[in-house]
Order: C-alpha cells, then sequence, then structure tokens
C-alpha cells in the first residue's frame, strides 16, 4: 500500500499559485533582468540576493559579487582552483553540483521516487525515448536540488564521451522540497535537458532540470540550449557536442539561476554511498557512489 504523502497546507497553495502564475513569462523577464548590464539594476538585485542567503564569496575566483558584469555572471559564478578536489580514483562516482539530496536509490522498473507516495517513470521523464528507457529500467537513480546560494555550475560525476543530448520542453515550476511534495512528477513535468555519456561503468545520464527562473541551460558542448523565447513543442535532439570527452569532475554546464539535476545509472553498475539519503548536503567532487565490482 502507497504511503500517504505529507504534503502541508503551505505546499498545496504555493503549489496552487504555481498552477496559475505565467512562469514562463516570469522566466522570460528574469532572464533579461539577470543579464543587464545596468550597474543599477545588477547591483540592486546583488544586494537582495545577499540579504537574503548566506554566500560564501570567500571561495570564488573573483570574490567581490559587485565586480560581476551582470548578476547572472555572479550567479554563475567560478570558484578558484582547488576550492573543490574531486576523487579521482576510478571506483568512486562523484557528486556533480553542490546541493541537497532530494531522493536516492534505485528504480523499480522504470518508477522512481520523487517524494514520499510520488512517483514518476523514465517513459516520462525521458519524454518516451525507449532505448534509453531500457538501458536505465531497474537502474540507480539521485536527485540533488540546488539552492539559490548554492555553486550553480554541474560537473562530471564519472570521466565519460557525449553520446546523445535531447532538449525537452516543459513547464517551469518551482523544484524546491515543497513543491515536490505537491506537484506530482514535476521533474518529468519541467523543461530539461537530457545529456547521456557513455563510461567505463555504462552509460550515465544527467538530467538538467529547469525550474521557475531559470531562463535557460547552458552546456559547455552544446552551448545554451533553451534561451527564451521557447517557441518549441516537442523534444529536440541535439547532435551538437557528440563526442565530447570529459574528465571527471569536469565542468559540463550551468543552470542560469537555480534548479535540479537527475542522475541515471545502468543496472547494479554502482552502489550508493550508505551516508546518502534525502537531505543530506552533498559537496562538488566528493564520492556519492562506489562502482560495482
Amino acid at each position: 500500500m502507497s504511503e500517504v504523502p505529507e504534503v502541508s497546507t503551505g505546499d498545496r497553495l504555493f503549489a496552487a499559485l504555481q498552477y496559475v502564475l505565467p512562469k514562463h513569462l516570469m522566466s522570460r523577464a528574469i532572464y533579461a533582468i539577470t543579464r543587464s548590464q545596468s550597474s543599477f539594476v545588477k547591483n540592486t538585485f546583488l544586494r537582495i540576493f545577499l540579504n537574503l542567503f548566506d554566500i560564501n564569496m570567500a571561495e570564488a575566483a573573483q570574490p567581490d559579487p559587485f565586480a560581476y558584469r551582470t548578476f547572472n555572471d555572479f550567479f554563475t559564478r567560478a570558484l578558484k582552483p582547488g576550492a573543490r578536489p574531486i576523487a579521482i580514483e576510478q571506483e568512486f562516482v562523484v557528486s556533480p553540483v553542490d546541493g541537497t539530496v532530494s531522493q536516492v536509490g534505485d528504480l523499480l522498473n522504470e518508477s522512481i521516487l520523487q517524494a514520499k507516495g510520488q512517483h514518476y517513470t523514465l517513459q516520462e521523464l525521458l519524454a518516451g525515448d525507449e532505448e534509453s528507457i531500457a538501458t536505465y529500467r531497474n537502474g540507480s537513480f539521485a536527485c540533488i536540488y540546488l539552492a539559490p546560494y548554492n555553486y550553480h555550475r554541474i560537473h562530471m560525476p564519472y570521466a565519460g564521451t557525449a553520446f546523445k543530448n535531447i532538449y525537452v520542453p516543459g513547464e517551469l515550476f518551482s523544484v524546491n522540497a515543497s513543491t515536490a511534495r505537491a506537484v506530482p512528477r514535476v521533474f518529468a513535468r519541467n523543461e530539461r535537458l537530457i545529456c547521456e555519456f557513455t563510461t567505463s561503468i555504462g552509460r550515465v545520464a544527467v538530467i538538467l532540470v529547469g525550474a521557475l527562473h531559470v531562463g535557460s541551460i547552458e552546456t559547455v558542448h552544446c552551448g545554451e540550449v533553451n534561451p527564451p523565447p521557447r517557441r518549441r513543442k516537442r523534444p529536440e535532439i541535439i547532435a551538437k557536442g557528440v563526442g565530447h570527452e570529459f574528465d571527471k569532475g569536469e565542468e559540463l554546464g550551468r543552470f542560469n539561476m537555480g534548479s535540479t539535476v537527475v542522475l541515471l545509472f545502468e543496472r547494479s553498475r554502482i552502489h550508493w554511498n550508505s551516508s546518502l539519503h534525502p537531505n543530506t548536503t552533498v559537496q562538488l567532487g566528493r564520492p556519492i557512489a562506489r562502482v560495482s565490482q
């Protein structure tokens, strides 16, 4: 028997508000504002943001937040060399981001846990790509949420070669814990970029899920794949960047505003660290799984 979701009244109200908000229009506006080179616009946004969140600028390559050209440049800031040591040993899969684990575990056939009592399927997440669905069936997954205060670049969890890239248009719900509890299949409903790689431990998918105010998703090998306005209605295969080789820990892309990464591995290829649970904080480059022997 399925567990009943622990959804609060606040969760339901926040979700209801998002259903009626013009989410794409709002994201287009944020896209423009966060790229404004006006000192007044940039600095106003920066002051509000820095008052709301505790940002560790000491680890940034440019520690002065007001020295960045735009708010988006600040938001996607690079870190100092060595700020995130990468566990280079081949037996380790590392976290691709700084963030918080939403859910982690093994798939039951094609079912992925979103929140207590909430599930979605590989069919939905992978936009009906039957070849990829068969690849990850009964495999392993992790969902990691990037809060606004996190470092917002995404890196490779394991060395690999770009095999397939698919942009899937969709909604732009928030992806925080409140929304995950209240909005069914949110990660499969939101727009996303599915990046698949061939590695020495089989196929690996790194799925970059867009969210409210995430005006674009940008990658090293594909470029900016979904800048506004979004006119595409169907999933789009992106040939650009296929064959690009990445080392473990190498930058893959960035969220222009915050979001979520979903990782998929083939069946029996990895074992998640026993310390990895929902609400666990993870940091780029640190081991989150061990390769199966």
